[in-house]
């Protein structure tokens, strides 16, 4: 495989590294996709711990003839500048444009043709909307998504994070979430203006959360009838597969474009579950599991 160093958004006011990768035997055009990190700030391989997903899928689908787009993201890089405007940070401006600019990129390469987005988590969860949006891919693949609201993904997690705590390390983590909880409840009650104002989590506004949820997935995923691949491991501890796989299923019963699978003994970056319902998962070397790299490949060359 070649990898080329590209350059999302040159010319603005957040240009993001990234590469390109291709395979080096496989006929033009090439099928592409587009990679579209989880929450919180991200490099391009989406590494955390000692596993690199985004580089794993890269790499293995070159393999089968499919090239891959992978970024830093944009709070990765510029999280400090754009904390000055707090306010203003939306899904959109965090991960929307950016993806919309990876996409046109690859739409004036001469070596591709058809165009995919894969969604990790969060961006699994933005992919149905990022196509809606000008993305228009041939085929959107959703990884570890959820169709639930954000702040109810979050709670889960709040709830599950206690559960692994004791004695005065609990004590004080059910103290923080309190706090926490009641500011997320409220966003519904407050303007546009007001949520620009009030701090949930750390720097993020409430804004933040609504802008999210005004754009829930369902309607998306009613309206959609191109190629859907979704898919997420049942140990995934991080969005709870018994909550959002079964959601997902619900959503698209009937649905002859949508294709599910859960794969067993997985967690929410496909590799294996060591640990129970605990980050430390990610601190054992391993790529992403092939029966996932396999499929998403068979899956994209079927469309």
């Amino acid at each position: 495989m070649t990898e080329e160093k590209i350059v999302v958004g040159a010319g603005t006011e957040f240009p993001l590294n990234g590469i390109l990768t291709l395979p080096d035997t496989a006929e033009q055009p090439l099928p592409a996709v587009v990679l579209v990190h989880g929450s919180g700030p991200q490099t391009m391989d989406e590494k955390i711990g000692k596993v690199t997903p985004f580089k794993d899928i890269a790499q293995a689908l070159a393999e089968k003839g499919i090239a891959t787009l992978r970024y830093d993201k944009r709070t990765k890089i510029y999280g400090r500048k754009m904390m000055k405007n707090a306010a203003d940070i939306t899904v959109k401006t965090e991960t929307i444009d950016d993806t919309i600019l990876a996409t046109e990129l690859l739409r004036g390469d001469s070596r591709i043709g058809k165009i995919f987005i894969l969604g990790h988590s969060m961006g699994g969860m933005l992919a149905p909307r990022i196509d809606a949006e000008g993305g228009n891919y041939d085929g959107i693949i959703i990884a570890a998504g959820s169709p639930r609201e954000l702040r109810e993904i979050l709670m889960d997690q709040f709830a599950d994070a206690l559960e692994g705590y004791k004695g005065l390390i609990k004590l004080i983590a059910s103290k923080q979430i309190a706090s926490i909880i009641p500011k997320l409840v409220e966003i519904d009650s407050l303007t546009d203006e007001e949520a620009k104002k009030k701090k949930v989590l750390g720097g993020s506004r409430a804004y933040y959360f609504k802008e999210f949820e005004a754009y829930p997935t369902s309607p998306y995923l009613d309206a959609l009838d191109k190629p859907l691949f979704v898919f997420q491991g049942s140990e995934d501890f991080q969005v709870n597969p018994h909550k959002d796989f079964e959601g997902y299923k619900r959503l698209l019963e009937g649905k002859p474009n949508a294709t599910l699978k859960l794969y067993p003994g997985l967690n929410h970056v496909f590799t294996t579950q060591h640990a129970t319902r605990s980050m430390k998962d990610y601190k054992v070397p391993e790529k992403v599991a092939p029966e996932v790299t396999n499929d998403i490949a068979d899956w994209i060359w079927s469309v």
